[in-house]
């Protein structure tokens, strides 16, 4: 374009659409490319000197108005968006279950019978290759999870891509489906700072070595880089499962700062940490808490909270 522009004459078509570029996309006034769009007000904005370009730029937003959740749901012309944690990613065209026409009339029976063969056959179409079926399925297995565990929407979108990469790469080859979907839902948890302990996901103790397994499988395979669990996040998920006191936890996370200044935190388990410190901070407080419920709530044995709580003492962690 700059050869052209150098051979041709300022008059030529040529020379005129690139000096119109130009001037489309820089500041008449200081020369800026820096330009904003403001979609709110149709204008063109040069954030460097804060001259109006142009003011009348047609809007790309929808052409209606929505002053809550429910009624931009029910005015909006698309559908929802794409979603991992769905085996389709909601993008393939379903048939609906409605039974009606495009007139809202209900549909004859035989007409009826012929809409169910349809969408009999849509569904086995969409299950013919195996990694759809096991998307399918897992899937399935991470909404129930999920559900049972209340983990937050983001963390199932991430565990879900978790799980997609590795079915990509191969590593699922051999597995166990629900044991990689509990897997890529801990390592979603860890990557999150979701404060979730392995087992809680596992149901009995050869279930957790199996995830274990499958958790450092993942981490090898994908590469992932997920952060030290921190114990201060703990505090707040046992206090809540025993309904401790707000000035109990905020003493219990004092205690995990010096603790954490000392040297105690690295190679403990955080749970049986925040647990220690949990009791610790309500025996100061008074705050009704033995060894038994806190650890039911940190999912942890009554032997490590007791060596936790020694530590602390041990090692002078001020109460």
């Amino acid at each position: 374009m700059t050869e052209k522009l150098q051979q041709a004459s300022p008059r030529s078509p040529v020379a005129k659409k690139v000096n119109a570029f130009r001037a489309a996309r820089s500041c008449g006034e200081c020369g800026s490319d820096d330009l904003v769009e403001d979609d709110d007000f149709g204008e063109i904005i040069c954030r460097h000197c804060g001259v109006v370009l142009n003011d009348h730029v047609a809007s790309s937003g929808p052409d209606w108005r929505a002053y809550t959740p429910e009624e931009r749901d029910a005015k909006a012309h698309a559908g929802p968006p794409i979603s991992y944690s769905i085996h389709d990613k909601r993008l393939p065209t379903c048939i609906g279950r409605e039974n009606r026409d495009g007139y809202g009339r209900a549909l004859s029976p035989a007409r009826r019978q012929e809409m169910y063969a349809l969408r009999r056959t849509q569904v086995r179409a969409g299950m013919q290759s195996s990694i759809a079926g096991n998307l399918s399925r897992a899937m399935t297995e991470l909404d129930k999870l999920s559900g049972h565990h209340h983990i937050p929407q983001p963390v199932r979108e991430r565990a879900a891509t978790i799980y997609r990469r590795a079915l990509e790469k191969g590593v699922l080859r051999g597995q166990s489906t629900s044991a990689m979907v509990m897997a890529a839902l801990y390592a979603a948890c860890r990557l999150c700072e979701v404060p979730r302990s392995l087992s809680e996901f596992a149901m009995r103790r050869s279930d957790r070595k199996r995830l274990g397994r499958c958790y450092r499988l993942l981490v090898n395979r994908l590469d992932l880089r997920a952060p030290v669990d921190d114990p201060i996040r703990c505090v707040a998920k046992i206090a809540a499962k025993l309904s401790i006191s707000e000035r109990t936890q905020q003493h219990a996370i004092a205690i995990l700062n010096e603790a954490r200044a000392k040297g105690l935190v690295s190679g403990r388990g955080p749970m049986g940490l925040a647990a220690a410190a949990l009791y610790l901070a309500c025996s100061v407080e008074k705050d009704k808490a033995t060894q038994k419920d806190l650890s039911e709530a940190a999912n942890v044995t009554e032997i490590t909270i007791r060596n936790r709580y020694k530590e602390l003492k041990e090692n002078g962690v001020s109460v």
